[in-house]
């Protein structure tokens, strides 16, 4: 479990693939130590297990699923990727309860710059997900907690701060590419239990 408030990114340093899977090498700065080993991180939104760790090099193996659901499927030596440490017992609160299990992606269709804040229009892949887009909601977007500031018929928007922006792989974003995207669990489980 996350709170999609994000401190730390990395740098993609190694990528080995397989037939159906990756195993991926970020540089980070972010410390771990070797009884970590097997511990959830949350890696641009997914939540993936740490399996090694060398020096300054932190190593996560990918399945299939995963590259289907999420935008690894794109990745890249050099990419920045966000990370987050599981919460632990008794840790505050910032942002919303998430799990890294993303949902699907969604592609960055407009970026407008107003003062230091972005406003961003995205589209939502695969469209049975847009009836749990509601304004004012939670959502994570690369393992970012935000909130969903308008949603129309085949599109949502997002507002992002200066702060947010400085700490995260956001700021790298241009048109066109696709983000990971978790949507508010409480609100899935809401909509399944109720419709």
């Amino acid at each position: 479990m996350f709170n999609g408030i994000i401190y730390s990114t990395g740098t993609i340093k190694n990528i080995l693939k397989n037939k159906k899977s990756l195993l991926i090498g970020i540089k980070s700065n972010l410390n771990f130590k070797q009884n970590e080993i097997g511990s959830s991180v949350n890696c641009s939104g997914v939540c993936l297990t740490l399996t090694k760790i060398q020096k300054d090099t932190i190593y996560f193996y990918i399945s299939n699923e995963t590259i289907d659901r999420s935008n690894f499927k794109k990745i890249k030596i050099g990419q920045i990727i966000n990370l987050e440490k599981s919460l632990i017992y008794g840790q505050k609160i910032s942002g919303h309860f998430t799990q890294g299990h993303v949902d699907t992606t969604a592609k960055i269709k407009k970026i407008n710059i107003i003062d230091n804040s972005w406003s961003i229009k995205l589209e939502i892949k695969n469209k049975k997900f847009m009836k749990f887009l509601e304004e004012k909601a939670s959502i994570s977007i690369n393992g970012v907690s935000l909130t969903v500031s308008k949603v129309h018929k085949k599109d949502f928007q997002l507002n992002i701060i200066p702060h947010t922006l400085k700490l995260t792989n956001l700021k790298y974003l241009k048109v066109n590419d696709l983000v990971n995207v978790e949507l508010d669990i409480f609100g899935k489980y809401i909509y399944k239990y109720t419709s």
